[in-house]
């Protein structure tokens, strides 16, 4: 099973972490920005500080789910379109979506339902798009 790494394909992997990258750019910077800073709790018209972890990090930890889905659709020997929706459908609802959910729901979080609503749709169509761009350029 482990010798699926070697039949990555590594641009598929840039492309889909770069597309997700430009995804998360538009969803939380240019569509919900406002809905984004109410459900962290935060005024709107206040803007973060951008550090580099901020900026870096989640591109990284893109870089890592893309990387993961990627030896899953080798191993699983996903092929076609459709079949590549439904892999996504399955890691974007059943994994990041309900993991993005149980980490908001704790304490620190103002709105975790309302954080939930946001970002679950961002990481379905994420986990989407790494789909469909890795089983296109396979």
């Amino acid at each position: 099973m482990f010798n699926v790494v070697g039949n990555i394909n590594v641009l598929a992997v840039v492309a889909a972490t770069v597309g997700c990258t430009v995804l998360g750019g538009i969803w939380f910077a240019a569509m919900f920005p406002k809905q984004y800073a109410a459900a962290l709790g935060r005024n709107p018209q206040e803007k973060p500080t951008m550090t580099p972890l901020f900026l870096v990090g989640p591109m990284l930890c893109t870089l890592v789910t893309v990387l993961a889905s990627s030896v899953l659709v080798e191993a699983l020997n996903v092929e076609r379109i459709s079949d590549a929706i439904v892999f996504g459908l399955i890691v974007g609802l059943g994994f990041l979506a309900v993991t993005m959910t149980n980490v908001a729901i704790n304490p620190n979080f103002p709105r975790p339902l309302a954080y939930a609503a946001l970002n679950a749709p961002y990481f379905v169509l994420s986990a989407l798009l790494v789909s469909v761009i890795l089983v296109a350029m396979r």
